[in-house]
Order: structure tokens, then C-alpha cells, then sequence
């Protein structure tokens, strides 16, 4: 007796589900309002503002020096690369040179600053895999020796306030760098530990190659930077491509991706944080003696003009546009915040997938809301 084998196709209605703002998983204050066809997404669109603080305009109503905590609270989980970015524009602004044991100082803690980050977005992404607790803990306790080094050249473990327009507000104790040697010879067997538990896991694997891909040329018509955009195969970072402080001293490697997938925005993140304990341990080679801060005056007022200064953040290309009237504040003051460009993607990233890959696909572009939503 013959079966048939004609396929059953059942309407279903498109439905709207608000992911966020409260779910752990959104990392943040942060919305998704997907339209959904039974577990399949049809539509996404990204709801920002309820963390909107007015830190542009707040900047503008302080002097220059002033503005400098308030960079710390834009992406904190990277507060030492928004104090330089912020810097580089002020001294570009107002031709300020910066001493060259200051720039290597600049320098270790831009590049330990990455490692810090990028174990959170790892952690956190391997987390909203269903990797539940294990890899962020192991990952949470490295980043804690990182900040235990920027505790004992500041006195802070999350916002530092320790660049200086000139330099940086004192030198490093004479501690520190036993602590970083330290640091530096026992982080790579902790990466090892990471790759032997989840560089061939299965489960990885299966929920994130192929998944989220955003295309090399999407990524560059959108902006996108960072290990966002070099998952999508683009060799793109402004240590190399527009050298700031003395990166042009160091050798280093671009890791890039071939997919653009969630898998190559996780690998990408790994192996940057090699390329960075490689850049550290250069700059701990060369590290000059001397002044760590140039004469600058307390009411700092730079001719008029613009400047835009920029950084290769830990999410991306980090970049502060002032503009000066020759007062003691900022005239115009606006950040170009990587996250808030590379969230352009999200929904392009997401359409076709499930609901279930949502969280992953949003965990893997590595945000924080706080330089979102400014």
C-alpha cells in the first residue's frame, strides 16, 4: 500500500516577543523586539534609552581634565581605553606631547585592559551557550589578577581615572612589574585550559559554527570593527593600520575569521588576548625610565579647532571628536561608540535563525550599554 509523502504546511501567525530590558541574558538595559513565526525570527528590531545619561553634554559643561572619569563609566568594563582615547583627542586638540615611559605605560594597561574584556565577553558568550557558570568562572578568575595589577597603580578594580591628558597620574610601584611577570608567564597555560575544555567542544560547536554570520562586506558597510569585523575576515585594527602611542614598536599578529560566525567572533577574542600577553611582554622589555606626565596647566585651552582621537578598544574602533573654542571645556564632545556601530548588524544577523540563537547571536557581538546607550 502506497503512503503518501506530500509535506503538511500549517499557517501560523507572526507573533512579537520583547526580549529585555530585564533579562540577564541581553547583557544590559537592552531590548529586542523580535516577530517571530513559531520559534523562527522574521524581524528584530533593537529598542536603546533606558540608560540614556547625557555624558556627551555633561562633558561639555566640564573642563577637560574633569571629563576624564567620565569616559571610565562609558564602557566600563574597558575604563583604561576610553581614559586614552579620550586623551589621544585632547592632546591632538592642544598639541600635547606625552613622555615616552608614560606612552609604554599607556600602553600595558590598554593591552592588559583587552585581556580583561575579553575574558568577560568570552565567558559570558560560552555562558549563553549553556555552558552554565564553568568557563566565565575560570575566566572571572584571571581577569581578578589583572585587576589586582590596576589596583595597585590606582587604588580602583572597575573605573580608574588614571590617564592623564600628558600622560597618567603617577608611575607604576615598584611591585608591579613582578606582579605582571608573574601574570604574564602563568596566563598563557590558563588560555591552553580554555582551548583543551572548549576550542572542539561539541556542544560549542553545534550551537555556534555557521550561526549569526555577518558577511565581510555588511561588516564593512556598516562600520563594524573590532574582533567583529576581523571574525568577517578583515584584517582591520588601528594599532597597525593608523599606529597611536608607540604601537608601531611592537610585533604583533591580526587574528582573523573566514566564516564571520559566532564561532570566529569567540576564537578571534582567544587569540587576541595571546597577541596582547605577546605585546606586554615587549613593552615590559623596553619600558624607558623617566617622567610619566607632561607640564600641562590645571585649566587646560586649546585653540580653537577639532580633533578626533582613536583607539583600537577591546570592542572595536574607540574614537572622541571634540571641538574647542578656545575655552576651558569642550565646545562639542561626542564618542564613537564600536558597540553602538556594531549592534547596526544584529538584526541582519538574526533573521532566519530561532529564538533560541537570538541570545547567542546578540552574546557574540560582545556589547556594553553603558557606550550604547550614552
Amino acid at each position: 500500500m502506497a503512503t503518501s509523502t506530500k509535506e503538511i504546511v500549517i499557517n501560523t501567525e507572526p507573533f512579537v516577543v520583547n526580549i529585555g530590558p530585564a533579562h540577564p541574558s541581553t547583557h544590559g538595559v537592552f531590548r529586542m523586539r523580535t516577530t517571530l513565526d513559531g520559534e523562527v525570527i522574521v524581524d528584530m528590531e533593537p529598542v536603546f534609552g533606558y540608560l540614556h545619561r547625557g555624558l556627551e553634554k555633561l562633558a561639555e559643561e566640564r573642563t577637560y581634565t574633569q571629563v576624564i572619569p567620565l569616559t571610565d563609566r562609558l564602557d566600563y568594563l574597558a575604563s583604561m581605553s576610553n581614559n586614552l582615547a579620550y586623551c589621544l583627542a585632547v592632546e591632538k586638540l592642544a598639541g600635547i606631547a606625552v613622555p615616552e615611559r608614560a606612552e609604554y605605560i599607556r600602553v600595558i594597561m590598554a593591552e592588559l585592559q583587552r585581556v580583561a574584556s575579553h575574558l568577560i565577553a568570552v565567558g559570558a558568550f560560552l555562558n549563553d551557550c549553556g555552558a552554565f557558570m564553568t568557563p566565565i568562572l575560570y575566566m572571572l578568575r584571571e581577569r581578578e589578577r589583572i585587576l589586582d595589577l590596576f589596583d595597585m597603580v590606582c587604588g580602583q578594580r572597575l573605573t580608574y581615572n588614571y590617564m592623564r591628558v600628558g600622560g597618567v597620574s603617577q608611575d607604576v610601584p615598584d611591585e608591579f612589574i613582578p606582579a605582571l611577570k608573574k601574570f604574564l608567564k602563568e596566563m598563557p597555560g590558563w588560555i591552553d585550559e580554555y582551548e583543551r575544555l572548549l576550542k572542539e567542544n561539541e556542544i560549542l560547536l553545534a550551537r555556534s559554527k555557521g550561526v549569526g554570520i555577518l558577511s565581510r562586506g555588511l561588516a564593512i558597510n556598516i562600520g563594524a570593527s573590532g574582533p567583529v569585523l576581523r571574525a568577517s575576515g578583515v584584517p582591520w585594527d588601528i594599532r597597525r593600520a593608523d599606529p597611536y602611542s608607540v604601537y608601531d614598536r611592537f610585533e604583533f599578529d591580526i587574528p582573523v575569521g573566514l566564516a564571520g560566525d559566532c564561532y570566529d567572533r569567540y576564537r578571534v577574542r582567544v587569540e587576541e588576548m595571546r597577541q596582547s600577553l605577546r605585546i606586554l611582554r615587549q613593552a615590559i622589555k623596553g619600558l624607558p625610565r623617566g617622567q610619566v606626565r607632561s607640564e600641562v596647566p590645571h585649566l587646560i585651552r586649546p585653540p580653537i579647532g577639532e580633533a578626533y582621537g582613536h583607539l583600537e578598544g577591546p570592542r572595536g574602533e574607540l574614537g572622541f571628536y571634540l571641538v574647542s573654542d578656545g575655552s576651558i571645556a569642550p565646545y562639542r564632545f561626542h564618542v564613537r561608540a564600536p558597540t553602538f556601530i556594531n549592534l547596526t548588524a544584529l538584526a541582519d544577523m538574526m533573521r532566519g535563525w530561532k529564538i533560541a540563537d537570538a541570545i547567542l547571536i546578540f552574546g557574540s557581538i560582545d556589547i556594553c550599554m553603558g557606550e550604547v546607550d550614552r
